[in-house]
């Protein structure tokens, strides 16, 4: 039975929570690579992954919001081990994709140290290092902790920088200065070049914006009427994520010339070229230091919730005892500690390769998608099995039109990641090709997809014994000891 004290998120708190994970103005500079085609990208990218990845993710939360997630829902409609490999390739994907943020920081904190150290690889490795393992332990404090985290960091270093960056900027050009693109697009500047599928590559800049929407379900057993408030959530986080990325990412567009446009220090480049214009150069500190702690914040926010959603099928036996161990705060410490050990080790892949900041940023950011969509055609076939497997399940959010309607939502879903993940496979045009990309990315997402089946043909029957013995129980009240009677006195 659910304790009445137990800590309850909120619609706003969901929604800062939600928007701290995926909202972020660390994009808007690669959005801004194809200028006016920033628009028709991201509306291609609110239909083709937005639209079906919100509906069927609400459907399956709402209709099985216990904890794990995808893998619950994978789990169910196709057995435990794909459950696990779903719930694996969601959280492997992670510990890649996690290096775009933490790099992201290094650049943005270099402008309050030095500029140029925003292209030195080393001085970003040591950020990564140092930001994940911090917030690491502190994650061990548990969801409340984190939370109030995350809704104050969003709000200082994502809502109040994307306000002035997108003000500042639309300030800046109406001033009648010097701007990269032209104010009055032609049919032509606003249409996607599809004649070229290295530039086509670049939609999955634009999905990436909203990949991980599915994410926010594992929290679905800690919201407040989860029913009512996940779809309105993730509605209110879709339109708010989209508004301020198409913007932003023609401010950028328009201020920072596409030649020296750095895809990890864009935004400050951004704000420099803004404050330097009203003659306060100083700013730009300010606001470096404000969106550190906003992309901070959205690590904190990152942290656990992949982490949750494994340790869910760990409990079952799919992983050692070792990794099923969780403090009293219901912290599970030993996978944090081993999900910061992959994010260091991928921190070390990124310095090593070739090519400059922008080269190297690019390929990890490919094969964090390329993994994450195979994690998607998990989500979307068990959407359309669980209507067959188990149709009385109830369903608050039901995506309508019976099952034809999950078909089309779904299929359509699915078709989309198939096509992303073949662009995903391609370097965009804007971005120099290393001699061994198309290798990378191929024996990569093999690597990352078999370790999970290797790992569940391997697992040990013990494991699942051993899963109710590994809690971390806090130490027992000591007992207070008899005091010894006082001896009389002698008189």
């Amino acid at each position: 039975m659910e304790s009445k004290n137990a800590f309850k998120l909120s619609l706003f708190a969901f929604v800062l929570l939600t928007c701290a994970a995926l909202m972020s103005i660390r994009t808007v500079p690669t959005q801004g690579v194809v200028g006016w085609q920033a628009i028709a990208f991201c509306i291609i990218a609110v239909i083709i992954y937005l639209i079906p990845a919100s509906l069927v993710s609400a459907e399956l939360a709402t209709g099985w919001p216990q904890e794990g997630g995808v893998y619950v829902w994978v789990k169910n409609a196709f057995g435990q081990k794909w459950g696990f490999t779903a719930i694996w390739l969601q959280w492997f994907q992670m510990t890649i994709g996690f290096i775009s943020i933490l790099t992201f920081i290094a650049a943005t904190l270099a402008y309050l140290i030095d500029p140029a150290l925003a292209s030195n690889k080393l001085f970003e490795f040591l950020i990564i290092v140092l930001v994940w393992w911090g917030f690491t332990f502190l994650n061990f404090k548990g969801l409340k902790m984190y939370s109030k985290i995350s809704s104050i960091s969003v709000i200082i270093g994502t809502f109040i920088p994307a306000a002035v960056l997108i003000l500042g900027g639309l300030w800046y050009i109406s001033s009648g200065n010097p701007v990269q693109l032209t104010l009055t697009p032609t049919l032509a500047d606003l249409l996607p070049d599809f004649s070229s599928l290295s530039n086509l590559v670049l939609l999955v800049t634009f999905v990436f914006v909203f990949i991980g929407i599915e994410m926010t379900a594992t929290h679905a057993n800690e919201i407040k009427d989860v029913q009512k408030n996940y779809p309105l959530g993730i509605l209110i986080v879709g339109i708010l994520t989209t508004i301020v990325g198409v913007i932003g990412a023609l401010i950028v567009a328009m201020l920072v010339p596409a030649a020296h446009l750095n895809l990890l220090a864009g935004i400050m480049q951004t704000f420099q070229v803004i404050f330097q214009g009203v003659g306060l150069a100083w700013l730009v500190k300010v606001f470096a230091l404000l969106i550190v702690i906003g992309a901070m914040g959205q690590v904190s926010t990152w942290i656990l919730g992949p982490v949750r959603g494994l340790f869910a099928t760990a409990r079952e036996g799919t992983l050692p005892p070792i990794l099923q161990k969780k403090n009293e705060n219901g912290i599970p410490t030993n996978m944090l500690i081993l999900q910061a050990l992959m994010i260091t080790f991928w921190g070390a892949v990124y310095v090593l390769l070739p090519g400059g900041v922008n080269s190297s940023f690019w390929m990890l950011f490919a094969l964090t998608t390329a993994v994450y969509i195979v994690m998607y055609f998990l989500m979307y076939a068990a959407a359309i099995r669980l209507r067959y497997s188990q149709p009385n399940v109830p369903r608050p959010f039901s995506i309508p039109g019976g099952k034809l309607g999950m078909w089309i939502v779904a299929g359509f879903g699915f078709l989309s990641m198939a096509f992303l993940f073949i662009l995903a496979l391609m370097p965009p045009s804007q971005i120099k090709e290393s001699s061994n990309y198309l290798t990378f990315m191929l024996i990569g997402t093999l690597v990352v997809v078999a370790v999970p089946l290797i790992i569940y043909h391997f697992k040990k029957p013990e494991w699942k014994l051993a899963s109710s013995e590994t809690e971390e129980k806090p130490p027992a009240a000591k007992k207070p000891k008899p005091k010894k009677p006082k001896k009389a006195r002698k008189r």
